[in-house]
């Protein structure tokens, strides 16, 4: 390794987000330890040249032991599902907020330089849109609730100890390496994992609902520079474009131009506490880190479309329970129907 290179700790390192930026640091000359428990991943998503341990983020001793000599921690892993949070609350609190205290504390112990932490859009609720940083968090749902609890236990174990943070809030990312058979989380992939398949999609509620979807290479620009630039120190940036505000009756219609297969989307009723307009102001990404959109929403789901192409369509997983079933709970959950 060069003199400038790091030691670089990242969680979810078979996941979606956490290959691509292992990759990507590998590339750039670093060492890179990552981790997962292969909830959300796939075996062949972890990069070659990486030190892969098969662990979960609250194995807290083992944690321990690996981040000995680690300079800068990306915490990426995280049971994505905000949706589903409602319903299982009790594992998605779990693999969220203990996760990501097990991670800060052992990073904090071992003295590490600096840790990013990638929290999420859904911190922001149902404000007024554009969501800035200076909102102050108004989490609606579990999960939100576990990921903006998770900020203040970084922010409060960093600033007594003098360690450095970032917090990350990237929304609604996609392309290759994305899981396509979670039916809980990940529109895109849903639908184009259906459509693939000759079945319709499948919306809650009428459509509207709006939203900006980042594409995985942009999203990477603004968290390489994380690892050191001076100026970011205890910053909350939101990455992601905020140039396409769609409706997901629009990503339907991409999908389905992009995929060949057309069909009338099956609405279902809404679901419980789902933020009908979600968009993240891109200004303070825009100052700091100089982002820039580079590719479109469509092009990002044509990336997608042909990763999965190439892979090959798969029956969706229900690898996470329902803790509550009653008549809140979508039927395409309760049924396995997606």
């Amino acid at each position: 390794m060069s003199s400038n290179s790091k030691t670089i700790f990242v969680t979810g390192v078979a996941g979606f987000l956490g290959s691509h930026l292992s990759e990507k640091l590998v590339s750039l000359g670093h060492k890179v330890i990552g981790i997962d428990n292969m909830l959300g991943g796939y075996d062949d998503n972890v990069p070659k040249n990486v030190e892969f341990h098969k662990i979960d983020c609250c194995d807290h001793d083992k944690i321990k032991s690996l981040m000995k000599g680690v300079d800068v921690v990306y915490h990426c892993a995280a049971t994505a599902h905000e949706g589903l949070s409602v319903f299982s609350p009790f594992e998605i609190t779990k693999n969220n907020y203990l996760a990501s205290v097990s991670i800060f504390s052992a990073a904090v112990n071992e003295k590490v330089k600096r840790i990013i932490f990638c929290s999420s859009m859904a911190r922001y609720g149902g404000q007024q849109t554009p969501f800035t940083e200076e909102m102050k968090p108004s989490p609606v749902d579990p999960y939100a609730i576990s990921k903006v609890a998770a900020e203040e236990v970084l922010k409060n174990l960093c600033e007594l100890n003098d360690i450095e943070y970032v917090i990350a809030v990237p929304h609604n990312i996609i392309g290759p390496r994305q899981r396509y058979d979670d039916p809980f989380r990940n529109v895109v992939s849903i639908m184009l994992n259906r459509m693939m398949q000759k079945k319709a999609p499948i919306i809650y509620g009428d459509g509207e609902q709006k939203r900006c979807f980042s594409y995985i290479d942009d999203c990477l620009s603004c968290l390489i520079p994380m690892m050191d630039q001076k100026n970011l120190n205890r910053e909350v940036i939101n990455i992601g474009p905020d140039e396409e505000f769609v409706t997901v009756n629009q990503v339907a219609e991409i999908c389905s131009n992009v995929s060949g297969f057309n069909a009338e989307p099956i609405h279902k009723k809404d679901r419980p506490q789902e933020v009908k307009h979600a968009l993240c102001s891109a200004d303070k990404a825009r100052r700091l880190l100089n982002y820039k959109t580079t590719t479109s929403l469509r092009d990002g789901i044509i990336e997608t479309y042909e990763y999965i192409k190439k892979r090959g369509t798969k029956e969706f997983d229900y690898n996470i329970n329902l803790e509550i079933i009653n008549d809140l709970t979508p039927e395409t959950w309760k049924k396995k129907e997606i």
